[in-house]
């Protein structure tokens, strides 16, 4: 497209180098407004270095809700790449709030986060950046990133209008539905009423005979306690768990994968808080899972040892399993009334030197089975499945109302 020679002058101003001179050439860019953007656009493609893209964004955030337009134009034109597009839309303001939440309404994820991304910026109070999130959650998509924040930041100014929407019958049911996802995603099982936290917790007591098959798998890395059925209980003293409730096995295994979050404590100022799954007794035996860190430690030899024997002088026996294809890990001990009586590390039997001819030996996958529970065969072959799994926290001062996100039920 052919600049007018005006326009042309002033872009090789901005392009200068000169502060005084691109000052002046951003000022009356941008007094030209609709007029200069072609010449914008087709001078910040070929210029990227931050002192150019700092002059070329000023111009563009002057001219506001006509440059956001064009930029978008470009970009799903393909004129301008992901790249350079994500950090074009990041200049402009308030006046491009509404730009924003309709771009987060958009069916690709990354022009849709581009526009979340800038109404996290502005944290705006936008009744149609609410109603994106809305659904989102409706339709069950994920919020890692500028989604979940923008959420999250906005949730006390959201939380009245979104509890009126979970409650309006002329509202659609994946309406209602999204709205009260969002609360729980935003601001966890607190942000909910009495009313809705009751209607969840009676879904839940439901749900409880549910499918198994959601144990975690042991693809990649994963790691684990085994305890008894009959004598399980011990392990919540013995974890520091608190708090049990009732869970399915979806919405356990899900929250025991979550990252902890802050939690500080006079005593402890990094204190981190996650949850912990113990599942129903399958074939005689509970699983736990949750947080390494918070419920053993920090990786080291030390802690996986003092752990399992600790769990196992309260449960009778106890087993932990460790294993991480990436980092060359496959690890397990099996303890029994406080000590440990085997153990296995790689491909060295660690007891070998008072070998007796019944131990096992083989990786976490080989003899998990053997010791307690396959997780590869829960729920595929006959699982003896007895009782309901339970959810617990890592602290008595937390509650599980606090966790942000939804869980699957």
């Amino acid at each position: 497209m052919e600049i007018e020679a005006d326009i042309a002058a002033l872009i090789g101003d901005l392009n200068s180098g000169d502060s005084e001179r691109v000052a002046a050439a951003a000022e009356q860019l941008a007094a030209q407004g609709e007029r200069a953007l072609p010449g914008l656009l087709d001078g910040v493609r070929a210029h990227h270095s931050a002192q150019h893209l700092q002059a070329y964004g000023d111009v563009l955030s002057r001219i506001g809700p006509p440059a956001f337009d064009a930029v978008l134009a470009a970009a799903r034109d393909g004129e301008v790449d992901d790249w350079l597009r994500g950090r074009l839309l990041r200049v402009f303001d308030e006046r491009c709030a509404g730009q924003y939440a309709a771009l987060a309404l958009d069916p690709d994820q990354w022009l849709a986060n581009s526009g979340f991304t800038g109404l996290l910026r502005l944290r705006v109070d936008s009744e149609t950046g609410m109603r994106a999130l809305v659904e989102k959650a409706g339709r069950g998509g994920d919020f890692y990133g500028p989604p979940g924040e923008y959420a999250r930041v906005m949730l006390d100014v959201f939380a009245p209008r979104l509890r009126e929407l979970c409650r309006d019958r002329t509202a659609s049911r994946p309406v209602r539905r999204g709205a009260l996802g969002l609360l729980v995603e935003a601001g966890g099982l607190d942000a909910l009423d009495v009313r809705d936290r009751t209607l969840v917790e009676r879904l839940v007591r439901v749900k409880l005979p549910g499918s198994v098959r959601a144990v975690p798998d042991t693809q990649l890395s994963a790691w684990w306690l085994a305890v008894p059925g009959a004598t399980y209980e011990g392990v919540f003293e013995a974890l520091d768990l608190h708090d049990p409730r009732p869970v399915t096995v979806q919405a356990g295994a899900a929250a025991a994968m979550c990252e902890a979050i802050p939690s500080p404590s006079p005593e402890d100022p990094a204190r981190g808080i996650s949850r912990a799954f113990v599942t129903p007794e399958l074939d005689g035996w509970r699983l736990v899972f949750g947080q390494f860190r918070q419920l053993v430690g920090y990786r080291d030899w030390h802690d996986m040892v003092e752990t399992v024997e600790r769990v196992s002088a309260a449960c009778g026996r106890a087993q932990l399993f460790f294993v991480d294809d990436a980092g060359g890990a496959d690890i397990w001990f099996a303890a029994e009334d406080g000590r440990i009586v085997q153990q296995y590390a790689g491909e060295d039997d660690l007891d070998e030197d008072e070998e007796d001819p019944d131990d096992l030996t083989g990786g976490v996958r080989e003899v998990c089975g053997e010791l307690s529970v396959d997780l590869d065969l829960v729920g595929v072959l006959d699982t003896v499945v007895r009782g309901h799994g339970w959810l617990a926290v890592t602290a008595p001062d937390m509650g599980h109302g606090r966790f942000p996100g939804l869980l699957p039920v």
